[in-house]
């Protein structure tokens, strides 16, 4: 058997998806060939992998710390939220259907021959599989078809590591807490835990990491302190990006919809020293010294519409126009900055067309199938080359397609207000391209900068291995992942 390590929380958000990163990086510094793995996730951002499909940037990112080519296999369930009870699941790649939650309850179990089909692929060929639980598995009552966390483990014969997040505080009892609720055979499954995010002098903890080991009976496998380079990897939830990068004196935007989807656009935008990126909350105006405002992409276009009219935004955008200020959709913003975007099969939400904010002369018709492509890419207006890809359903058309955004062999995409001031394009992941996202900054009066977005990207991995081989016993778990079993 191929040896394999999970990485559990005690919650959402402890950090297991950085920690995976991390590991993954780390034990392939050591040259190990590695593989990330989650079996099932939530999350809009999303990323389209080298087979053609989708997964969640998340593991995306895990990939990329790897050194492994993407595959859907990474990730066989994702589940892609379109209202407040329902969400789009996607299996191995490719929608499957819409389902509510007491749906998805009743379609789990049946998900679990993909899960362990996905899984055995990944496994072939590799030293090591790192899989990333989902949530919790004190959420017992969630255990019955449970296929993110200890269904997994059990069905795998997975060995975990159970994560705490100590600085929300009240660690000890999230960890100890999270024993007494598990069945025995399911809390025989952790061989340790991982304190992480700890601010400040780690030996203070040292009574109550001692605490833990005895009343677990786990061993403790490490103290992590807080990573402050956190925020240079690409973001998983759109929690992560609220709070605002304070670099230049150039104010760039970001309208924070309900359904926000793909907003790794913003990522290498966050790390160039002449803007300020933030989010703009709900019930929160548009800032009027903005130089730019993006709309960015959605799980639900026409419902994300009538939410951004219900904030008020459409007539900030109208006033931010009027400003001089530039205006840029991608994917879901693209189409609602049109005329209209018409749904005639009732693809997100009930059948209909909206009418859009009419700040671009083009209109949409959703369509059913998914364009999941990886894209190279011309910006004729600069002359600079870049990759980027496509995940939208779908088709824009109309009078400012004559003046597109980039050149795809030959072919035109996105388009371009009149006057220059409103852009919309389907393409996502444009600026982590340096030489265009420089000329497109210049534009806005950002000069300089000279940051390299990957190479940016690819030191912070190291420097994340770097300091999870310093505070966590890699051996340790590298043995447990080793044991027969």
């Amino acid at each position: 058997m191929t040896p394999r390590l999970m990485i559990q929380g005690c919650g959402s958000n402890v950090g297991k998806s950085m920690l995976v990163a991390g590991l993954a990086r780390a034990y392939a510094n050591r040259g190990l060939r590695v593989a990330p793995f989650k079996p099932q996730n939530m999350s809009n951002n999303a990323a389209v992998t080298d087979d053609g499909g989708e997964i969640g940037r998340a593991q995306a990112m895990q990939a990329l710390a790897a050194r492994m080519p993407t595959s859907v296999h990474m990730n066989p369930v994702l589940l892609k939220p379109e209202t407040e009870r329902g969400a789009q699941v996607v299996v191995q790649g490719t929608r499957l259907r819409h389902a509510t939650a007491r749906d998805y309850t009743a379609l789990k179990p049946t998900l679990l021959k993909a899960v362990l089909d996905s899984f055995h692929r990944i496994s072939q060929d590799v030293d090591l599989v790192l899989v990333e639980g989902a949530g919790s598995p004190a959420e017992v009552n969630l255990r019955a078809g449970d296929i993110a966390n200890m269904g997994f483990a059990e069905a795998t014969d997975t060995p975990v590591i159970l994560v705490g997040d100590i600085d929300r505080g009240g660690v000890i009892a999230q960890v100890v807490g999270t024993q007494a609720v598990l069945d025995a055979a399911d809390a025989a499954r952790i061989k340790g835990f991982i304190i992480n995010k700890f601010r400040g002098d780690v030996s203070l903890f040292d009574d109550g990491y001692r605490l833990i080991e005895t009343q677990t009976g786990w061993r403790g496998l490490g103290v992590a302190p807080w990573f402050a380079d956190a925020g240079r990897l690409p973001a998983e939830d759109a929690s992560d990006l609220r709070a605002p990068v304070h670099h230049g004196a150039v104010r760039i935007v970001c309208l924070q919809l309900s359904r926000i989807a793909n907003f790794d656009d913003l990522d290498p935008l966050r790390a160039e020293p002449g803007c300020t990126v933030e989010m703009v909350a709900p019930g929160q105006p548009i800032p009027g010294d903005a130089a730019l405002v993006i709309i960015p992409g959605t799980k639900s276009t026409r419902g994300d519409l009538a939410f951004l009219r219900a904030q008020g935004w459409d007539i900030d955008l109208l006033a931010h126009r009027r400003r001089g200020g530039m205006i840029l959709g991608v994917c879901g913003g693209y189409q609602m900055l049109g005329q209209t975007i018409d749904d005639p099969e009732g693809i997100e939400g009930p059948a209909g067309i909206s009418d859009g904010l009419g700040l671009l002369n083009v209109e949409t018709i959703m369509t059913p199938k998914k364009s999941l492509t990886r894209i190279s890419a011309h910006h004729p207006a600069s002359g600079t080359d870049l990759t980027g890809y496509e995940i939208h359903i779908g088709v824009t058309t109309g009078a400012d397609r004559a003046r597109p955004l980039f050149d795809i062999d030959g072919m035109a995409e996105g388009a371009v207000s009149l006057d220059g001031g409103v852009l919309g394009t389907y393409l996502h992941g444009m600026f982590s391209a340096d030489a265009f996202r420089a000329a497109f900054l210049e534009r806005l009066g950002v000069r300089g900068g000279g940051v390299a977005y990957a190479g940016d990207v690819e030191t912070t991995l190291d420097t994340l291995a770097a300091h999870l081989e310093k505070h966590l016993d890699l051996d340790v778990m590298l043995s447990l992942a080793r044991e027969p079993r």
